[in-house]
């Protein structure tokens, strides 16, 4: 059983960040409420995958699922559950030859059919945004992981129809300011709900709980000991966020560490104290499956319990405490659903 998330953890919680916002230096960045004039196809085109210097604001981000912007512009959008891009086509807009027809999702890596040696890269595909709205998206680069032959890292742009020119979708942070994407089946909604669709998957970006519970071991497509990850996975979306309720609204302060195994033993208990992490600090806080807490014993931004029972009425039901084992405690139980037959556990500071 192997354990090296802790470090990455950190990165899920609430705090300022850097947004990626990348322009052409001979463009200019439209004040508020200025139109930009539409530009023609094949100059939009032409204008795709340029380099381009650094503009970075900072953004009040909260915890993020796709790891994109939530709008376009400099607009704060303080609903979490918004995206500029939510979900993308297979059938490529423009592929980079006629030739390529579709694509294709082998484990976390897009391959193009029927020609699966040609390069993507100036690949044009339609996107959606959460709003409904469609979105251009560019693969400007493939990078394969050097620690993981399945998985290949996408630096992408979108179309920013408001400003006329292309930009990573991607949210920056101090820590990974300039962010690329791993292509994920299916697509997530805005309760943080997985769903398989015919025809599209997930552009998700490094910064966002999609892509940080594949890279701390739970790949969607993989399994372990004969047992797929797919839930797991998705339980570990929502324990990542503090999504108690299973709706898509998280739970989470700034540099909260957490410490998360799971029933399947990918990852164990961390026991050893560290420079990240001390095992005699922490409590336990929230059992996990797909849609949300299974129990609770505390929430991770502190506030009262009722908070949550009153998010999600009926979902919840305190009584008598039920022991899991190793000191951890459930004091409010999710109704009908059993404690121990959870993916996955957490402890928090």
């Amino acid at each position: 059983m192997r354990k090296s998330v802790l470090g990455g953890l950190f990165l899920v919680l609430a705090g300022p960040a850097f947004a990626g916002e990348p322009s052409a230096p001979t463009q200019k960045k439209p004040g508020p409420g200025l139109a930009v004039a539409p530009v023609s196809e094949a100059e939009r085109y032409a204008r795709r995958c340029q380099d381009r210097t650094s503009n970075r604001a900072v953004w009040p981000q909260g915890t993020m699922l796709w790891g994109t912007r939530r709008v376009w512009g400099d607009r704060h959008e303080p609903d979490e559950r918004r995206s500029v891009l939510v979900s993308v086509d297979l059938a490529p807009l423009k592929p980079v030859s006629p030739k390529v027809p579709s694509l294709r999702l082998e484990g976390g890596r897009l391959v193009a059919s029927p020609e699966a040696s040609r390069s993507l890269v100036g690949t044009v595909l339609q996107g959606t945004s959460s709003d409904g709205k469609p979105v251009e998206v560019a693969v400007c680069g493939a990078e394969p992981s050097p620690a993981d032959s399945e998985l290949v890292w996408y630096r992408i742009e979108a179309w920013n129809s408001r400003a006329q020119r292309w930009e990573n979708p991607c949210v920056g942070t101090s820590q990974i300011p300039d962010p690329r994407a791993l292509a994920v089946s299916g697509v997530w909604d805005a309760s943080g709900a997985h769903q398989g669709v015919e025809g599209k998957f997930t552009l998700a970006c490094e910064n966002g709980v999609i892509t940080k519970c594949i890279n701390w071991g739970y790949k969607p497509w993989a399994s372990h000991d004969g047992h797929s990850l797919a839930e797991l996975h998705q339980a570990c979306t929502r324990m990542a966020r503090a999504d108690y309720c299973g709706n898509g609204q998280s739970h989470t302060r700034q540099d909260t560490p957490i410490d998360m195994f799971d029933t399947l033993g990918v990852l164990a208990p961390t026991m050893e104290r560290s420079a990240v992490w001390d095992p005699e600090r922490a409590s336990f806080e929230a059992t996990w499956a797909a849609d949300g807490a299974s129990c609770m014993a505390r929430t991770r931004d502190r506030r009262a319990l009722e908070t949550v029972l009153r998010e999600c009425p009926g979902r919840f039901q305190t009584g008598q405490a039920v022991e899991l084992g190793n000191g951890d405690r459930c004091t409010v139980q999710r109704a009908g659903v059993s404690p121990g037959a959870a993916l996955l556990r957490n402890r928090a500071y």
